[in-house]
């Protein structure tokens, strides 16, 4: 996890399950879409080869920023839910 994302990780706090349950299950339906998933895998392969341009290491670091956050989200929305079923 890079800088950006572990200060993402302070500021969203995914320990702490407060998103209200209609908010967390949207938040856990968030993905890529099947062309991303596929550039995202291209750009991944090319990286395990070592053979990425300047652009696409560019492009490959935007996609696990995004990626990062995400799964900061979806953690708290977890959270959220199970901190949620465990009151009920």
């Amino acid at each position: 996890m890079d800088r950006q994302s572990r200060i993402l990780q302070r500021v969203i706090d995914p320990q702490r399950g407060t998103l209200p349950p209609e908010l967390a299950r949207y938040v856990l339906t968030l993905d890529f879409p099947p062309a991303d998933q596929s550039r995202y895998a291209e750009l991944a392969d090319k990286a395990q080869q070592a053979i990425l341009s300047p652009q696409e290491q560019i492009e490959l670091d935007d996609y696990l920023h995004v990626n990062d956050f995400l799964m900061i989200v979806q953690s708290k929305a977890r959270r959220s839910l199970k901190n949620r079923n465990s009151a009920a």
